[in-house]
């Protein structure tokens, strides 16, 4: 099936049918798992399964309208908590709780977008990459201009390092949440970040030291 991935022509004509379509896809997402087909999606919005490729080009311009959809909802959660204007150890107890938050009430529709449509397509694999880099690059700016990190490679390393970390544990906690408690989760989170950026921050303070000595002329 070929077209414009993203958006055919009918999705340019009509954004509220793509729309609904997406709504579509969600609910059945949310409803059968991962798993999820598309013929089972296209039923769900009372069209055949050509009719709904030829909304978004593809199969895979189907899974980026929906990696972009929520992903960006996902990414919108945490910028609002990460800015709001409290003591630093707060903002990052509230923005773990908020992703952890957000990825478990959709739990399915987490998975199928970060494990099967990330996995089954490389177009898709790449939009959720990047803008998962964009936050992690925005991080970084944010321990800068607050001056938890002086240097600014090592700021970008732990902002890459941050996000990361905080996904692959998310990950591991959506498998044991009935037996491990959020707050223990955004908790251990939290000590691990804030405990290790000074440590972080005055090795880099030394390191420009050692690269820069003052000797006597």
């Amino acid at each position: 099936m070929t077209g414009t991935r993203g958006g055919g022509p009918g999705s340019r004509r009509d954004p509220g049918r793509r729309r609904a379509l997406l709504e579509a896809a969600d609910r059945v997402i949310q409803r059968e798992g991962p798993e999820a087909s598309m013929a089972a999606i296209a039923a769900e919005a009372g069209i055949s399964k050509p009719i709904l490729y030829r909304h978004f080009g593809d199969k895979s311009g189907l899974y980026q309208a929906l990696a972009e959809r929520h992903i960006r909802r996902l990414i919108g959660t945490i910028r609002e908590e990460f800015s709001r204007d409290d003591p630093i150890r707060q903002r990052t107890r509230s923005t773990i709780d908020g992703y952890l938050s957000t990825i478990s009430k959709n739990l399915n529709l987490y998975r199928f977008l970060m494990h099967r449509a990330g996995a089954e397509d490389a177009a898709t694999h790449s939009v959720m990459s990047t803008m998962i880099r964009d936050l992690s690059r925005e991080l970084a700016e944010v321990m800068i201009a607050e001056g938890e990190m002086a240097d600014r490679t090592r700021a970008y390393v732990w902002g890459h390092a941050i996000v990361g970390m905080v996904q692959t544990a998310g990950d591991w906690w959506l498998d044991h949440d009935d037996e491990v408690p959020r707050e223990a989760v955004v908790d251990g989170l939290a000590d691990l970040i804030l405990g290790g950026l000074p440590a972080a921050a005055t090795g880099a303070r030394a390191q420009q030291l050692f690269r820069e000595p003052e000797f006597p002329r």
